[in-house]
């Protein structure tokens, strides 16, 4: 019996055409309350990008790609980088050119590319932001995760400057900066399953791209939209149909969830 559905966000819960939420998707989440499964959020979207999804009655959210977990006020779990990280390499960016964007709860950046296609591209894309967030004029003491806006070429300057890091490309044009392998959506779904006390085989979790990869594999049914990307697909226990196609209420119908 499953007791836990995770959910990607855009592309996922956020439909592929529209980036709106389908009126089937917001009915198989009701019905899901109703059962009384859980329902939790697991995206790449920072904490405050989040409200209209909260405002569906969920209330437990993986952001920043893992390394925020909050169920209401109640920090589950974090994984905050290192200022000497932060600093290093906000300058290494600012002295090459290059977009970085922070995540705490809400989401800043350095205040370059401001009026770069590529950047407000993958800011729409990824994000679903069309304004280009706000200039971080000083660093917090928590930051839970960064980006990188570089495509491949560009990105080899970083990678072989800093050794000790991982940049985990996720966009064509955006890299997540993680300090250890610790940080992604399975580890995460870990902690919101042994915080609910719920096993791994009665979990389920719905993704389109390839952040989304290791929490498919790792859930005892692991479902891809059919708008995904193919190598997820391949992956997958089952690939439903696309977001705007109704693809999560055709998958949990299927299955007997809801």
């Amino acid at each position: 019996m499953y007791e836990i559905v995770f959910f990607d966000v855009d592309g996922t819960l956020y439909s592929e055409v529209d980036r709106g939420i389908p009126e089937s998707t917001k009915v198989a989440i009701k019905r899901l309350h109703e059962e009384g499964i859980k329902v939790v959020v697991a995206t790449g979207r920072p904490h405050n990008l989040c409200e209209e999804l909260i405002a569906l009655g969920i209330d437990t959210l993986i952001s920043s790609n893992g390394a925020l977990v909050k169920t209401q006020s109640n920090v589950i779990y974090k994984s905050v980088l290192s200022p000497e990280t932060v600093r290093e390499l906000s300058s290494f960016a600012e002295l090459n050119g290059h977009s970085i964007s922070y995540f705490t709860d809400s989401i800043s950046m350095n205040g370059i590319g401001v009026e770069e296609e590529r950047v407000r591209n993958a800011l729409e894309e990824t994000l679903a932001l069309s304004d280009y967030p706000n200039k971080l004029d000083i660093l917090p003491e928590e930051i839970y995760c960064m980006c990188l806006y570089a495509d491949e070429s560009e990105a080899r300057k970083f990678i072989d400057n800093f050794p000790q890091l991982q940049f985990v490309r996720f966009h064509s044009y955006v890299m997540n900066i993680l300090e250890t392998q610790v940080v992604s959506k399975s580890e995460a779904i870990k902690k919101v399953l042994d915080y609910y006390n719920i096993d791994v085989s009665n979990s389920i979790a719905f993704g389109d791209g390839g952040n989304d990869l290791d929490m498919l594999e790792f859930v005892g049914l692991g479902i891809a939209m059919g708008n995904g990307e193919e190598r997820l697909k391949q992956k997958a226990d089952f690939v439903t149909k696309k977001a705007s196609e109704d693809g999560i209420y055709y998958a949990l119908t299927k299955f007997g969830v809801i």
